[in-house]
């Protein structure tokens, strides 16, 4: 291994280079006796002395001998006059006598026993990944026998463009008897001839990112450093298994879930019909542990902050949408993708974050909140903090920090759409990460939640979080970060206001149990989904929750919404029937009016329906109606209500959403009735089916089956394939496919890792999205006789 000596020499030497005397002494005895062959040595030293202070007049000749190794008998040039303090020691040194390194060895294989503790076999990499607070071995091999009475030996790693001591960016790792936790350390627990067995010990702090290791040796000839070689690098991660890491997770299963799991569910849908894709997250990807690490230095944040998991997931939540960044994804919310892919199409993140990667950090196009979430699974996993994707459903979207979710309506309760900036959207797909919070008071550490989607700036940039599950269940706002924003999403009040003749504005009416449903994830060791809403908010409408939105909302712009409620006596619920309509049929739904008191009521009732973006914004209206209805004492009056595919065919986008808006007033007693109720039309799956048997290196096929299920021809078909250890993303044009019609198409090709896998598709075209599968294949290993 190249390496550079720095000798000591000889104190009685006179002038800065003891070997060149350039006639400003006289020549001793000695020095008039040596051998031809050592003034051909000072005339190669003089030659070197000149091509360092002027290699113009002194260029390298083929003549010259060039190794591997750089002796530096001359001290660096002072950086202003020139010159520096003359050091002690010889000038006839012979070069083996000095103490070099000549190679490390790093225990990289991922069978190894290094990554195998530090579990991150799984990489398909072989780079040298590690976890900090955990010691790793590796062997040095010198240029003679380390003598520990004369020799000193010390590490050095360096990361980021400038590394410095003080900000730990810039490690130097003694030598010592043995090693103590928390601290660089490194000992010697072998030695064989001139291989040396290091352990390594790394603090729970350390920031993660890649590490330049060099090695510098020091013996009474002098010192020398060895040359850095890229493939010695450290790859250092956050350990969710060490107790002293904030990341530290002490249930194994949840680590193999939250950490080690590179495939998961991805739920979306309304709170009635809720729908699931499967996601390849694939961190271990061979390629992912640099995108991610491109992703963090893009950032252009100092690595210094990297140490600390709610500094990185800040910077990632940042990084991952476009905006303030050029992160890695565009959102675009508009229908039209011709100029990308569409959200819908995408089934995973490796893609999108290798092609960011490959592109030097250009923006992929195109995303919505489940594809950020996604990728931030992606990204956190691989960098080692426990993270799981969550969707929220009815999730509204506070833009003024009221902490409610407004609407606003004239005087003859219409909607004013330029004033009507807050929404509730179908779903929205956001993720959770989980880390101990020393930067709060005790008790807020655990699940934090974290959003990459672009909707509101923190502290001036598109980001979200990490905002504490217990502080937003209890409604403590105050604590950071985005406490409010999370807690509005979940736990808001849908006020209505209705304006005056003097343009003033009075809350006519409260929902207070619209925002927030069935807050999903993915089950741990299973394909189930589970509901975490109990995490994010007490139960709708028992003390504690009414406690939690009041104490929020005194932190809000309109704390004075919250009045003495009023007495209510007519009530209005809109149901639907089993799994809801299909793409390309009726959409049917039921109204029932509930009349509690003795007398009649009369209600004038308006209904809207509009198609939507899944995040609550109004695409079109599609219908407008209005009746009066009468309800008799105590009786519960039964609507039938219903939407004809003519109705809505040229209209839906995304996610096929739908939203019906009810609004009315009780003649007799102005009561406000107001409701929302959405829904989408239930897409088919594409069936996929595997053909023969499943082996490493060996051929197999599967086919695709998928029925149109509407009425009209789907124009230009795009299938998409993509399946971890089977085959690597890839698309086929398939053309047209009649209404009604029923295809099937075959693909071919050749796994490449065993063990169970999941091969996914999806179907991309104008007319249809959110059409995808996903199959299960169990690949066995190569046979013995295998090549």
């Amino acid at each position: 291994m190249p390496v550079e000596i720095r000798s000591i020499r000889r104190r009685s030497a006179v002038g800065r280079f003891p070997s060149v005397t350039l006639g400003f002494e006289e020549d001793t005895e000695e020095e008039k006796e040596q051998p031809e062959e050592n003034n051909v040595q000072t005339d190669n030293a003089c030659k070197r002395w000149l091509r360092k202070v002027c290699p113009c007049c002194c260029p390298r000749t083929k003549d010259d001998d060039v190794t591997d190794t750089v002796v530096t008998g001359i001290d660096e040039l002072d950086k202003e006059d020139g010159m520096d303090e003359v050091k002690p020691g010889t000038d006839d040194i012979e070069l083996d006598e000095f103490l070099t390194v000549q190679s490390i060895d790093l225990t990289k294989s991922k069978s190894g026993a290094d990554r195998m503790q530090h579990h991150t076999h799984l990489y398909q990499s072989e780079n040298f990944i590690v976890r900090r607070g955990q010691t790793f071995q590796m062997w040095i091999t010198l240029s003679r026998p380390f003598d520990p009475s004369t020799d000193k030996l010390h590490l050095e790693l360096k990361t980021g463009p400038l590394p410095s001591m003080s900000k730990g960016t810039h490690v130097i790792i003694p030598l010592v008897e043995g090693l103590e936790d928390g601290r660089w350390e490194a000992a010697v627990v072998e030695q064989a001839d001139k291989r040396m067995k290091l352990s390594v010990n790394s603090p729970p702090t350390a920031a993660i990112g890649r590490y330049q290791l060099t090695v510098e040796t020091t013996c009474p000839n002098g010192q020398a450093m060895s040359t850095h070689d890229p493939a010695n690098d450290i790859y250092m991660l956050l350990n969710p298994w060490c107790e002293d890491d904030k990341v530290f997770m002490d249930s194994e299963e949840e680590r193999q879930e939250y950490v080690l799991n590179d495939v998961g569910l991805i739920y979306y849908g309304t709170e009635k019909q809720i729908g699931m894709r499967t996601w390849n997250y694939g961190q271990f990807n061979d390629g992912m542990l640099a995108a991610c690490l491109f992703v963090l230095e893009k950032s252009g944040t100092p690595p210094s902050g990297w140490g600390d998991p709610v500094n990185v997931v800040r910077i990632i939540s940042a990084m991952i949408n476009s905006p303030d960044d050029l992160g890695v994804v565009e959102g675009n919310w508009s229908g039209n993708y011709s100029a990308g892919t569409s959200p819908t199409t995408w089934s995973g993140s490796v893609e999108i974050l290798k092609e960011y990667h490959k592109n030097s950090g250009a923006p992929v196009k195109y995303g919505q909140c489940w594809v950020f979430a996604g990728i931030f699974t992606t990204v956190l996993r691989c960098l080692g903090v426990p993270s799981r994707t969550v969707t929220n459903f009815s999730s509204a979207h506070d833009t003024d920090v009221s902490l409610t979710t407004d609407v606003y309506l004239d005087e003859n309760l219409d909607s004013i759409e330029h004033l009507n900036a807050d929404s509730v959207w179908n779903f929205h797909v956001w993720n959770d990460c989980w880390m101990a919070r020393p930067d709060l008071p005790p008790g807020y550490g655990g699940w934090q939640a974290v959003d990459a989607t672009p909707q509101e700036t923190s502290q001036g940039t598109f980001r979200c979080g990490p905002a504490s599950l217990t502080a937003v269940r209890n409604g403590q706002v105050y604590l950071k970060h985005d406490c409010p924003f999370v807690f509005a999403e979940v736990n808001s009040d849908k006020i209505y206001w209705q304006r005056n003749i003097d343009g003033t504005f009075s809350q006519i009416y409260s929902e207070k149990k619209t925002v927030g449903h069935n807050i999903s994830t993915k089950a741990v060791g299973s394909e189930e989904r589970s509901d975490i809403t109990h995490l994010y908010k007490h139960p709708e409408g028992t003390e504690e929750e009414r406690i939690a939105v009041e104490t929020a909302c005194r932190y809000g712009t309109k704390a004075e919404a919250y009045s003495s409620p009023t007495a209510e006596d007519v009530s209005i619920e809109v149901t639907m029937d089993g799994e809801g309509p299909k793409m390309g049929g009726d959409a049917d739904l039921t109204i029932m009016l509930q009349n509690n008191s003795a007398e009649q009521r009369t209600i004038i009732l308006h209904s809207q329906a509009a198609v939507m973006y899944y995040t609550g914004v109004h695409k079109a209206m599609i219908r407008k109606d209005v009746t009066d209805i009468d309800v008799l004492p105590n009786e519960v009056k039964v609507l039938e209500w219903s939407l004809e595919y003519t109705d809505y065919k040229n209209q839906l986008i995304d996610q096929a959403a739908l939203m019906l808006t009810l609004s009315g007033r009780v003649k007799e007693t102005q009561q406000v009735l107001a409701t929302q109720f959405s829904f989408r039309l239930r897409t088919p799956n594409l069936t996929i089916t595997p053909v023969g048997k499943a082996a490493v290196g060996q051929r197999m096929a599967v086919t695709i089956s998928f029925t149109n299920p509407l009425p009209q021809v789907l124009k230009a078909v795009i299938f998409h394939f993509e399946g971890l250890g089977l085959l690597t993303a890839r698309k086929i044009t398939y053309g047209d496919i009649g209404s009604h019609a029923s295809v099937s198409l075959t693909e071919h090709f050749v796994p490449t890792l065993p063990g169970p896998r999941k091969l996914l598709a999806s179907l991309d075209c104008k007319q249809l999205t959110q059409v995808h599968g996903v199959t299960d294949i169990t690949v066995e290993g190569e046979s013995n006789g295998a090549s």
